[in-house]
């Protein structure tokens, strides 16, 4: 307590700092006293929470337990109540290969903890003394900011702490459909000799899941899921088509459907498969065919922009001369 008197009384210590901690204090408190107004006793739920049923977790991805991203008590005020906006935030969780029971959850969470952190640590800093700051070498970045400066850059920060997750999401996913681009001609053409070595079809996936797990871990990961899913008991086009939506790549479609095809007009799964790899790579070719068409064009502009004011200097230059040297 006297620790505290001893900090309020502190002349050196900048009033405004005290404010912005006063604010911090006041918004957590009323969004606790919020979050218990509209926290709801499900009698029922209650009634039906005999125990606790401990699980584990392991290469499972946590399928059999199921999404458990409905906010109770406290998380209300974090986590949206909208089942849409959520099943959309898991989706993305799931295409970016984050798998897990309490994904969602962890997700809005880190948001929230990341948009109030920032500030806290810019507030700290600037509340610590010079000395302190000389030694940890952010006084010369800390020196001249004004009150002003301070909200904005407190602002800044907590809106880069809660959209920064959601822009490393995309761009997580961006990768990772990319990795599973390239790796799936690989794994189609290992599934193919699998099947021709006479395994089954579930065999030669897991097979082939165990073998690129360190190669193409992406790709691995999804083959896994499939074949928990279809253990599970889940129907066998529901979990190919999930896969595909899932990874979101037009490339996944077209092998789900063609595998979905296949078994239902008894095919043969292995030339399936062998035409689908060889038109991947022939449309593989013709992409990157495409972009080496495409670069011509785009460095004749960047050139013309680059070079066109140093041919002008050049031309111009002589007569800016002699017009200097005439009428100067």
């Amino acid at each position: 307590m006297e620790f505290i008197q001893d900090i309020l009384g502190d002349q050196d210590l900048p009033q405004q700092y005290l404010l912005l901690a006063g604010i911090a204090v006041s918004i957590f408190f009323v969004v606790i006293g919020v979050s218990g107004m509209t926290a709801s006793d499900n009698t029922a739920a209650r009634r039906m929470r005999v125990g606790s049923v401990t699980g584990g977790h392991g290469a499972d991805f946590d399928l059999i337990q199921g999404d458990n991203s409905d906010p109770h008590g406290l998380l209300k005020a974090f986590i949206p109540a909208s089942k849409r906006e959520r099943s959309k935030i898991g989706r993305q969780l799931k295409q970016a290969g984050i798998q897990g029971k309490f994904a969602i959850r962890s997700f809005y969470l880190f948001r929230v903890v990341l948009g109030f952190l920032l500030p806290a640590a810019f507030v700290i800093a600037l509340a610590l003394p010079l000395e302190t700051q000389v030694q940890l070498r952010i006084a010369n970045l800390l020196q001249g900011i004004t009150w002003v400066n301070a909200l904005q850059i407190v602002t800044a920060l907590m809106v880069a702490g809660f959209y920064g997750p959601a822009i490393w999401l995309r761009y997580r996913i961006k990768k990772r459909r990319r990795a599973i681009e390239h790796s799936l001609p690989n794994a189609l053409d290992l599934l193919q000799v699998a099947i021709e070595a006479g395994l089954g079809f579930d065999a030669a996936m897991v097979r082939v899941s165990h073998e690129m797990a360190q190669a193409a871990p992406e790709i691995s990961q999804e083959f896994t899921i499939l074949q928990l899913e279809l253990q599970a008991g889940k129907e066998r086009q529901a979990a190919f088509m999930d896969m595909a939506d899932r990874v979101g790549i037009e490339e996944v479609h077209s092998f789900a459907n063609a595998l979905l095809q296949s078994n239902q007009y008894g095919t043969s799964v292995s030339v399936s498969l062998r035409t689908f790899a060889t038109e991947m790579r022939q449309d593989r070719e013709l992409r990157a065919q495409e972009k080496a068409n495409r670069l011509p064009v785009q460095m004749s502009g960047v050139m013309a922009l680059c070079m066109m004011p140093v041919l002008l200097m050049v031309c111009l230059a002589p007569m800016l001369i002699r017009w200097i040297n005439m009428y100067g």
